[in-house]
Parts: structure tokens; sequence; C-alpha cells
């Protein structure tokens, strides 16, 4: 079976279609992802009484400046398995970055003393990510979901004891350094995610993405660690099981 470490599920009835599908395409588990206090609630609704799936709760460095009140008493909630996704996006900018940095470090604090995983989103920013990390302690399960660097960003933050969680966009034509990358990622700190809606895996890249997908994106890694699809099956499930201790 997989596991995508990283998606964003609709609610609803919606939600359990894209369950349905997911499993039918042997995506049993799923960690549905909270990018401020009403999508992290909801999220921990989708989750609720959903057998295999689970829901994180955070604030997206695009809504730092919305701060963080009402994050923290979520993290006690059953469903919830890791704060974030949380971090620094330098590309938009959509939060000033001295706000996106005390954020940032808040819910790795968080993180820390709720003994929860840290899920990081990075984007243009490697060198403040990595200098929150150095300041705040990084997690003892932490990930960098939807990696997007090179070997040389990937050795780095394989370096703070991290998983690396790739998406679709290791399929990508364009996207030779995250392959890269990728091949450089020992299989046992190795994670596959779709992310979806977004950035969906070539063949269906451009149409809205979807946790059934997730087979797609692990070929990929596959191809690029010239491995088989079952072996990167395998490993990544149990990454993502010890990461986010889905089985406790």
């Amino acid at each position: 079976m997989w596991t995508d470490s990283h998606c964003h599920l609709p609610v609803g009835a919606e939600a359990d279609d894209a369950i349905a599908a997911a499993a039918a395409a042997r995506v049993a588990r799923l960690v549905t992802v909270g990018t401020d206090v009403a999508s992290s609630r909801a999220a921990i609704e989708v989750a609720r009484g959903r057998p295999g799936v689970w829901a994180t709760a955070g604030l997206h460095p695009h809504d730092a400046s919305q701060g963080l009140d009402g994050i923290d008493e979520l993290l006690d909630d059953p469903e919830v398995v890791a704060v974030g996704e949380c971090g620094l996006d330098y590309h938009y900018d959509h939060s000033p970055r001295s706000v996106q940095r005390r954020v940032f470090a808040a819910q790795v604090a968080l993180a820390i003393d709720h003994d929860l995983a840290l899920v990081i989103h990075t984007r243009e920013a490697w060198n403040d990510t990595f200098a929150v990390l150095a300041a705040e302690g990084t997690p003892a399960r932490t990930v960098f979901h939807c990696f997007t660097g090179g070997p040389g960003e990937a050795e780095l933050a394989l370096g703070t004891g991290a998983v690396l969680s790739f998406s679709g966009i290791v399929s990508f034509k364009g996207a030779s350094e995250v392959r890269e990358a990728a091949r450089h990622c020992p299989l046992e700190r190795l994670a596959v995610e779709t992310d979806s809606p977004y950035l969906a895996p070539v063949p269906n890249r451009g149409h809205p993405n979807r946790p059934a997908w997730l087979p797609l994106v692990g070929a990929a890694v596959a191809a690029a660690k010239a491995l088989p699809v079952e072996a990167v099956e395998a490993a990544s499930t149990a990454t993502a099981a010890a990461l986010f201790r889905l089985d406790q």
C-alpha cells in the first residue's frame, strides 16, 4: 500500500469520494494538511471517523501575518499527527519575511512541546529555514514537504535528521535537480505525497491532483533511483508511519 504523506482533502462527500478512489489505487493512508486555523479544523473533521486518514494543524507562511491564535488548542486532538505545514516562502512574500521567521520558529517550538512531527514548507528560503532550525532545534520527526531543492539542499536537509517528501514535481520534465535529490536521498529517509489538489504528476499535469495519483509520484521516484516501484512503495510507507506515528 501507499501513504500520501501530504494532501489537502476536500470536506464532506467529496472527501469520501477522494478517499475511496485512493483506496482503489492502493493508497491506503492519507495525511490531510492544515494551513491556517480554519483549514486545520476542517482537516481534523475530515480525519475524524475515517480510518486511514490523519490531520495536521499549522499556519502556512503565506498566512503568517494572521498569527498563531487558535492553532495550539488544536494540537492535542487525537487526529492531529503534526504541526504544519509551516515554514518560509520568499517567492510570494504574502507575509513579511520577519513575521514568517517568527511564526515558523514558534511552530517549531510547538512541535517539540507537543511531541509532534513538523511539516516544513520552504521556497526560495533555504538559508533562513536552516537558520531557524539551528536556533530552535529540529524536532526529532521532521519532514521537508514537496521537496524542491537539488542534491546540495537535500544533503543539508538530511543533515538536520529530516525526511524528504517528494511530490509530482519529481515527474516534471524540467525538474532534473529534484530527481537528482531523490536519487541522493536514502530510501529510509524518503516519503511521497501528492499535495493534492496541486502539482498533479505527469501524465496528468494541469489537472486537479488527487491522492489516487500517488503511485505515479512513486513510480517517478523509483525511476530516478533505478529501483523497483515496490521498493519505494514499501519504504515510503514505512517512513511515513514512523514520521507520523501512524501505527500507534
